[in-house]
């Protein structure tokens, strides 16, 4: 295990936040500090990092951007030293309130999804990690039955299976997982083109198991985690299990946000706004469904994201509206977490950690 790695943190751009900002953690003590904070683009709210480790991009969630109604990427190069960012370029997302990004294995594409447009997008990457015009975009496509947030679709996060052939998007305004082939810089949809979950639960973020055999989707509306096979040679998902995300009995107002499967597939973690706090999962490493270990408080308010490093040794959960950052140390066996301290950080979203 390496004995520091960088930390990035995508946030919004207001109340005196400078842009994505570079930590470095130590994995002894779990503190962080701060070397550095890339500007260029506004609001980078999410963040991806290239698999070379030489590149970050971070969607612009914008409603405007260069003067028609999109939203924007950005790309940025990463110092291969001190892990400080450059600003190399930016390119319409082609949907308004792009809120999610993710880059393809083999660091030829940038996969966005975007809420505020209820669409999806792919670009390519170019040579020097600079970021090219979309080379295909998705309009989706419909509604469900909350007509207060679901009267059109929402494109909430999108990801890429492990076999790097299949992107799946989360869309919240139609309670579908809809899955589209990854072909040439196109996003051809897939047969069947959707996985449908129960009206109301609003998708908002996905993640694959390790093994390639689950994967997770946690609801920002139902507040659950739903827990599917999935079939790799098709690019299917099989529902077989629902799971609360809050305590029994809790009447409050709360919305799950961001949702990790451990690096060691043990254990999965999700986010809950409002309620504040971590949901903590074991994983039947047989059947992949979910029992739950623990709900502890995140440290912060509104956890609209958090980030796992790579040994799974610390978790790290952004309080955005407490502007702040807190360090969990993660017990190896339980799956627990223990709070070992915070850092100050405006409006944080998304938490990205790297060994270089």
């Amino acid at each position: 295990m390496a004995d520091e790695l960088l930390v990035y943190v995508g946030t919004y751009t207001r109340r005196g936040s400078e842009g994505v900002y570079v930590y470095r953690l130590d994995m002894g003590t779990g503190a962080l500090m701060q070397v550095g904070a890339g500007a260029g683009v506004e609001n980078p709210s999410f963040l991806a990092i290239a698999p070379d480790k030489k590149h970050l991009y971070a969607v612009g969630e914008v409603g405007e951007f260069n003067g028609k109604e999109s939203g924007a990427v950005g790309a940025f190069a990463i110092d291969q030293e001190s892990g400080e960012l450059t600003f190399l370029n930016q390119q319409a997302s082609e949907g308004n309130g792009p809120c999610h990004i993710s880059i393809d294995q083999n660091g030829k594409y940038a996969l966005v999804a975007n809420y505020g447009g209820g669409s999806v997008s792919i670009l390519p990457i170019q040579e020097d990690g600079s970021l090219g015009e979309a080379s295909d975009f998705v309009q989706h496509e419909g509604g469900s039955v909350d007509e207060g947030r679901q009267k059109g679709p929402h494109a909430h996060s999108i990801n890429v299976d492990p076999t790097n052939q299949f992107a799946f998007a989360a869309d919240l305004g139609l309670d579908q997982v809809l899955c589209y082939r990854i072909e040439g810089g196109k996003l051809p949809p897939n047969e069947p083109p959707f996985t449908a979950v129960a009206g109301g639960e609003g998708p908002r973020h996905f993640d694959f198991h390790p093994s390639g055999k689950f994967a997770y989707l946690i609801t920002e509306m139902g507040n659950k985690v739903v827990a599917f096979n999935y079939d790799s040679a098709k690019g299917t998902l099989e529902e077989i299990q629902m799971i609360s995300t809050l305590p029994e009995g809790w009447e409050g107002t709360s919305y799950c946000a961001d949702v990790h499967v451990s690096p060691d597939g043990r254990f999965l973690y999700g986010s809950n706004r409002g309620h504040d706090s971590i949901a903590i999962y074991a994983i039947d490493q047989a059947t992949g469904m979910l029992s739950l270990v623990d709900i502890a408080p995140c440290g912060g308010k509104n956890p609209r994201g958090f980030g796992i490093d790579p040994s799974g040794t610390f978790l790290l959960a952004g309080g955005q509206d407490t502007d702040n950052i807190t360090i969990f140390r993660i017990d190896a066996e339980s799956g627990r977490i223990e709070p070992t301290g915070e850092v100050s950080v405006p409006m944080p979203v998304c938490v990205k950690m790297v060994e270089l």
